[in-house]
């Protein structure tokens, strides 16, 4: 009976992203010392020390793998389905592309995975500025750190955009590196935004407004046969 209530904790409560350990414990000890000084400030302490630990919350997500798709790199919500011009650092030249973008506020999960399979040519890091990552000139002015993934499509860039809140971006990949699509690749501490940049041809599969699964949802299609979707808003 214990074993299955334990089991049912067990998968209820994702595990947490090594990370986020250390903040939890540093948020872990000051509630602590709190609790010693004024019982009220320990229990404000604790309920910070558990937001900690929801943030970094690292669930297991299940990706598609048809060669052609394009996953969500974050989970959050898709702000722009649009052409935009990338960054210079990703070296995909000074045409607009088709782009996804997707926002993510300080109660989604910020571990970044992979939006296509393939091989990691180039990581670029850029310091910058910290505006509102939902504004359009936060993928020109803010901090950010660009990857581009070779594929057998073409070359897929996506950016971790650092945001008004947002203050760390790491990566745990390299140059060189073969990474498979939904593949955790990095993470934003504390509010932040990805942008991905495709191929001429990638057909969109989502909508502004809609809600993204990092490694789940599916934001395109690279194949020369897909063809953008249309969607109803209720």
């Amino acid at each position: 009976m214990l074993s299955s209530v334990f089991e049912s904790i067990r998968r209820a409560v994702p595990p947490i992203h090594r990370e986020g350990i250390p903040f939890i414990a540093i948020a872990f000890v000051v509630a602590l010392a709190l609790m010693l000084l004024w019982e009220p400030l320990g229990w404000i302490g604790l309920i910070i020390t558990l937001y900690v630990a929801f943030f970094f919350r690292d669930p297991v997500r299940v990706t598609p793998l048809f060669g052609s798709l394009v996953v969500s790199p974050a989970d959050g919500r898709v702000t722009a389905v649009d052409r935009a011009v990338p960054p210079v650092e990703l070296g995909l030249g000074d045409a607009a592309l088709p782009r996804v973008s997707v926002f993510l506020s300080i109660f989604d999960v910020h571990v970044n995975r992979a939006p296509v399979g393939g091989t990691i040519s180039r990581i670029v890091y850029r310091p910058g500025k910290f505006v509102n990552a939902e504004l359009d000139k936060a993928s020109e002015d803010n901090e950010r750190n660009s990857l581009i993934i070779d594929t057998p499509q073409g070359r897929v860039g996506v950016v971790q955009i650092a945001g008004l809140i947002a203050r760390r971006i790491v990566c745990f990949v390299d140059e060189g590196d073969e990474i498979a699509p939904g593949a955790r690749f990095g993470l934003i501490r504390f509010g932040s935004r990805l942008d991905v940049y495709m191929p001429d041809g990638a057909a969109p599969l989502c909508a502004v407004g809609q809600r993204a699964v990092a490694g789940e949802t599916v934001l395109a299609d690279l194949s020369a046969q897909a063809h953008s979707q249309e969607f109803r808003t209720e």
